[in-house]
C-alpha cells in the first residue's frame, strides 16, 4: 500500500510513520528494524515497536501445542491490533478483568468468548457483561460474590440464569513464580468443598481455576497447583466439567530462561488426566505474558550520562514499570554504530522529576554510549506500553512496526534447554 500524505502540522521527518488504511484510520509504518527507525526519524519522544509476526508466531503455538484452549490475559496488553492477531491465529478465548476489557474485546472481536475472570466485580458490571456483551462465563472464590452474580444476573421476571458458566478461584502458591499472585485472590482449600458445592447448585458449566504467579520458572508450580484441585475435587464430591491452571507462563529475560514451553504443556496435561473428573471436561489457560511479551519494544534516547546512570526519556511512569518497581531486567541493544568499548552495567533515571522513577538494572551496555544516543528495551509487549502514563506530562510514544525478530524467542525453534521432565530434579 503506497503511503498517504501525513497529517498537517506533523515535521517531514516524522511523516513516515503514517500511511491512510481503507479504514480510514492511521496504519503503523513498517521499517525492518529499530536502527533503520532512527536513521529516518531521529525520534526524541519513545518509539514502540511492534512485531505482529512475534505475536502470531506465539498464538499459533498455544493454539497448536497446548492440549487444552488457550485464553488471552487481555490485561497484559489490551491493544486492538494485537487482539485481532491473536484472532486471525487461533486464540478464540479472553480473559476479561474489568467491564471496560469487556466493552473493547467484544467491539473488536465480537465473536470471540469473552469469560470475565476478575474474581470481584461490580454487580453492574456483571449485568452489562451478560446482559449485553454476551459473558456467560465468570469466576469467584467466595459464596458472596456467587450471590452476587446469580442476582446480577436474573431475567426482569426475576428468575435466575440456567447458563452460567463459574469457574472457583482456589488458591495456590506462587513459590516458583517471580510474581506472586497468591495473596490477592482465590478460596483456601479448607474452604474450597462448601463453594464448589454452592456453585454447582447454581451453574450450569463448573471450572476450578488458579494462578501460579507470573513468570512460573518451572512446570512443577502447576504440578503443586493441580494436587489442591484434585483435593477440592474430592472433598467437595462435585462433577467439575473444566480445569483452567491460569497464566504464568514464561518468556526469556535476562537472567530468567525457563525451560521450553512443550515442557509445561506435557506436565499440565498428564496430571490433568489423572484427575477425577467428568469424561469430557475441558482444559485451559490464561497466557498472557508469554503471548505478548515479543510482540513490542522500545526505542529511547539518553538525554543525560551520569557515571554509570543514564537519563533516558521513557521510565517508571512509562512502559518501565516493572524495571522499576520489580527490579525486572528487560534486555537492551544499543543502536549507534560507532560505540566500540566493552560493556558495562548500567542504571537508568526516567524522565519525570520523581526519585522513583529510576530502573537500577543492572542493563549492560557499551561503555562509550552517551547523551544523544539510543538504545532499544526488549520483550515490554507485556504489561509495557499498556501501563503507561501521563505523569509530569509525560508519556507520549510513537509506534511502528518492525520486521526483525525480538530480542529472545521461546517460539523459533532454538530450544534454550532440552526438553526433560523437569519435574523430577524438583521433588
Amino acid at each position: 500500500m503506497r503511503r498517504s500524505a501525513a497529517p498537517r502540522g506533523l515535521p517531514n521527518r516524522k511523516a513516515a510513520l503514517f500511511k491512510l488504511t481503507v479504514w480510514g484510520s492511521l496504519e503503523l509504518h513498517t521499517y525492518p528494524d529499530a536502527r533503520s527507525v532512527v536513521r529516518d526519524i531521529a525520534p526524541d519522544e519513545p518509539v514502540i515497536l511492534n512485531r505482529p509476526h512475534a505475536a502470531a508466531r506465539a498464538a499459533r503455538f498455544f493454539a497448536e501445542k497446548f492440549p487444552g484452549k488457550a485464553m488471552y490475559a487481555v490485561k497484559a496488553n489490551p491493544s486492538p491490533d494485537l487482539l485481532q492477531i491473536l484472532w486471525a491465529n487461533g486464540i478464540t478465548h479472553y480473559d476479561v478483568a474489568s467491564i471496560a476489557e469487556v466493552r473493547l474485546v467484544h467491539a473488536t472481536l465480537p465473536d470471540a468468548r469473552l469469560c470475565f475472570m476478575h474474581p470481584v466485580k461490580t454487580a453492574s458490571a456483571i449485568r452489562e457483561a451478560y446482559r449485553e456483551h454476551g459473558v456467560r462465563t465468570f469466576s469467584l472464590d467466595t459464596e458472596e460474590e456467587l450471590r452476587k452474580i446469580v442476582d446480577a444476573t436474573r431475567d426482569d421476571e426475576g428468575n435466575a440464569a440456567t447458563d452460567l458458566r463459574l469457574c472457583v478461584r482456589l488458591r495456590v502458591s506462587s513459590e516458583y513464580s517471580e510474581l506472586s499472585l497468591a495473596s490477592k485472590f482465590g478460596v483456601d482449600l479448607a474452604d474450597a468443598a462448601a463453594l464448589l458445592q454452592a456453585t454447582r447448585q447454581a451453574s450450569d458449566w463448573l471450572g476450578l481455576c488458579f494462578h501460579v504467579g507470573s513468570q512460573a520458572m518451572t512446570p512443577f508450580a502447576y504440578v503443586q497447583a493441580l494436587e489442591r484441585v484434585r483435593a477440592a475435587i474430592a472433598d467437595s464430591g462435585v462433577v467439575i466439567d473444566m480445569v483452567d491452571v491460569g497464566g504464568g507462563f514464561p518468556s526469556v529475560y535476562p537472567g530468567m530462561e525457563p525451560p521450553p514451553l512443550e515442557d509445561y504443556f506435557a506436565i499440565i496435561h498428564r496430571h490433568f488426566e489423572a484427575l477425577p473428573i467428568a469424561y469430557n471436561a475441558e482444559l485451559w489457560c490464561e497466557p498472557g505474558r508469554a503471548l505478548c511479551a515479543e510482540y513490542s519494544s522500545l526505542i529511547v534516547k539518553i538525554e543525560k550520562r551520569r557515571g554509570e546512570e543514564l537519563y533516558i526519556n521513557d521510565g517508571a511512569y512509562g512502559a518501565l514499570f516493572d524495571a522499576a518497581h520489580v527490579a525486572w531486567r528487560f534486555p537492551v541493544r544499543a543502536l549507534e554504530d560507532d560505540l566500540v568499548q566493552p560493556f558495562e552495567e548500567f542504571s537508568f533515571y526516567g524522565p519525570t522529576c520523581d526519585d522513583a522513577d529510576f530502573m537500577k538494572g543492572p542493563f549492560m551496555l557499551p561503555g562509550d554510549i552517551q547523551a544523544g544516543d539510543f538504545f532499544e528495551i526488549g520483550m515490554l509487549g507485556a504489561y509495557g506500553a499498556a501501563m503507561k502514563t501521563a505523569f509530569n506530562g509525560f508519556g507520549a510514544a510513537q509506534a511502528v512496526i518492525v520486521e526483525d525478530e525480538p530480542m529472545a524467542s521461546l517460539y523459533t525453534g532454538e530450544r534454550a534447554l532440552p526438553v526433560t521432565d523437569n519435574v523430577v530434579s524438583l521433588r
